[in-house]
Parts: C-alpha cells; structure tokens; sequence
C-alpha cells in the first residue's frame, strides 16, 4: 500500500469574523496551504463542515470552493460527520491518496458559529445525536457531559478534571491564531457559573469563526516538492450515538478502537508517542479521550494533570496551542487544525509552542459523544 503525507497546511485566526463569510474564510486557509505546500493545483478538494446548512443555509460547499479557488473542473465534496467533520474529510481524502486516482489532495475545515446564536448553535449541535431520544427531552451535549461528568465523579472523584482548560489556556498563550490566547487560573474555572452542573462555563470550547486546511501528497510527489512533510496515518471508528446505551458510558470505545487500529498499523507502542491533541470540547472529555485512548488508566487523568504530565514539559505534552477549549473549536475545521499543529510541531516550526525531539504525535477527533471518533497518526520524515 502506498502513503500519504502532509504537504503544506493554512488556517485563519479564529475569532468572531463580522466582516468575512465561512466561504471567504475558507478560501483563505485553501490558498494559504497550496502556498505551504509548493503546488498550484490538486486532484481533488474534501470540505469538512457540520453546519452550512443551519447557520448559513449553504450547502454544495465543496464546488463552491472549486470556483473560488480556481479550480473548477477538479472533483469537489463536502464530507459531516458532526463535530469531526473535518477528520472524516480527512480520512477520505487520505483514501483518495491510497487509491492511487490523485497525488494531491486539498482538505478545507470551515465553520462561521457566530452566524448564530448562541442558543442556535446549541440546538443544531444536538444534531449529532438522536433527535428522537436525546432531541426530544432537550438533553444537549453539554447536559450529557455533565451526566458523564457526573457518573465519573461518583465513580472516581473529580479531582483534576478541571486542570484540562488549565492546560490548554498556557498553551495557547500568545498563539496567533487562538481564540482565546490567555492562561486561565484553576480557580477562575472553579468560581465559574455552571452550564450544566457539574459541568462549568470555563469547562467547554467557545463559539467561534475559523477554517483550515491541509494538502495531501502521494509518496511520488512528496520526493518531488520541497516543502517540509510528515507521514500521515488515520483510522476511525463508531459506537452507539447515545452513551447511555453503551456498556460503560466513560469509555468511548470508538476511540479505543480507532487508537488501536492506527497504533497497531504503523507498529507504534504508546510510550513512543510525544504528544497528543485532544478533543477537549468539554473538559470531561478530555479526560475520557486520554483514558479510553490507553494513555492514562480508568480515573488517573485528572490526578497527572494535576501533576503536569500533559504540560509542554511534562512526559505526554497534550494541546499544544490551545486545543479546542482555547485555540477554538470551529467543528468542521477543528481536526484540520489539529493536523496543522501537529505538522508544525514535527517540522519544528512550532516556535514557543514546540515540543522537543518530537517525532510521533497523535490527533483524536470525536463527533457527538464520541459516537464517530478518529485517530491520526503523524510522523516526522
């Protein structure tokens, strides 16, 4: 089988972009890493976005792109898989590479939530789960994450679990692109309102503007183009939409299998891995990820976070530049960001933000509660 490696990345600031449209937004991260990667055109263009159709009554993202771009005449899709929209985009584009009908593809994430408002955006991401269950009693995400919240509180205690926006707060601090480029104390996190108790304000991603974008190359074209490449692995996943249907509702099994599948196809142990990104929606989540993944035992991830094991410093630096909490969680672009940190990290281009002697990361991206999860592997060359 052949491989696939990242060529050239671009994304924007996210923010709340009044005066830029998502299609100019994602346009600008296109252009951004065609110009990374060396290469003026592609055989094909993935869009990752969940809510085009909700917020900006936009669908056919993917030949709107084309044009914009220059490139009509190319093959051009939008690809949702919920909040990991942009993964899934990844992952059939990675496809495409394998396949052997292009060397290079084009992967955009784009998402505008402040089209809406804050209630709208709630409401459409209930979306990812079952509307004739979760849907109908008004149970959004953030009320079953303070229900998985909960039932881990009772099982293992809480302690810890708040240092997850902690983290990614001193990670994104003076990051350019971050939504929120600010360290945040533990005791703002615990003095802040609840949204949904136990679940608090300072515990969950904001609403924000932003898109990424990631150029795909065949091995035949990497050897050909001179900019800095990683190796790119993924594999994904799904469990049942609704945790409570699960047998253990705090292990998303999707992720353990998708984890397993990409560690145990490209022969990696898990003590070689030097970082994570995490999708850390919520900061339950982020707990969840780093347990369900193998990386931490049942009920441990609060008590090394406290520690500073996920730190820049500490032995499994997680959320280099913010995560989805404080860089920004713009759903169909999140994992496209994921991506490009990590491509920064490994071609050491990652400035104040940059992990020493990091060779291997790992990208989780979860849709819903983990009912749809991806997990990316990336090497440096």
């Amino acid at each position: 089988m052949g491989k696939v490696f990242v060529a050239g990345v671009g994304f924007t600031k996210i923010a709340e972009h009044w005066d830029k449209s998502l299609e100019q937004l994602m346009a600008e991260a296109a252009v951004k890493a065609l110009e990374d990667a060396g290469i003026p055109s592609v055989n094909s263009i993935y869009v990752g976005n969940m809510m085009g159709e909700a917020l900006q009554e936009q669908a056919h993202l993917g030949a709107l792109l084309a044009e914009d771009l220059g490139l009509t005449g190319v093959p051009a899709f939008r690809i949702e898989a919920a909040e990991a929209s942009g993964a899934a985009a990844l992952y059939q584009a990675a496809l495409d590479i394998l396949s052997g009908r292009s060397e290079a593809v084009l992967v955009i994430g784009g998402e505008k939530l402040s089209d809406g408002l804050s209630e709208e955006v709630s409401s459409a991401m209930m979306m990812s789960g079952r509307q004739e269950y979760e849907g109908f009693i008004g149970a959004d995400f953030y009320a079953i994450n303070a229900l998985l919240y909960r039932i881990y509180e009772k099982r293992y205690g809480s302690d810890g679990i708040a240092m997850f926006p902690v983290i990614s707060h001193t990670h994104a601090a003076g990051v350019a692109h971050a939504q929120y480029p600010f360290k945040l104390t533990l005791e703002k996190v615990l003095s802040s309102p609840f949204i949904a108790e136990p679940l608090r304000r300072m515990e969950v991603s904001g609403i924000g503007d932003g898109a990424a974008a990631v150029v795909l190359v065949d091995e035949r074209l990497a050897e050909k183009i001179k900019s800095p490449k990683t190796m790119f692995f993924m594999a994904s996943s799904t469990d049942y939409i609704t945790p409570f249907e699960r047998e253990n509702p705090l292990h998303f099994r999707s992720l353990a299998m998708a984890s397993d599948k990409v560690l145990r196809e490209t022969k990696v142990e898990r003590r070689e891995v030097d970082f994570i990104e995490l999708h850390d929606a919520t900061s339950i989540m982020a707990a969840l990820s780093l347990e369900s993944s193998g990386f931490v035992e049942p009920g441990k991830a609060g008590k090394l976070a406290e520690k500073g094991e996920f730190s820049l410093e500490g032995n499994l630096p997680c959320n280099t530049f913010g995560g989805l909490k404080a860089r920004g969680h713009p759903f169909g672009a999140t994992a496209l960001y994921q991506v490009a940190e990590a491509h920064l990290q490994l071609t050491e281009r990652a400035g104040n933000n940059q992990v020493d002697s990091a060779k291997i990361g790992l990208i989780q991206s979860l849709g819903g509660v983990a009912a749809t999860a991806f997990a990316i592997l990336m090497k440096k060359v």
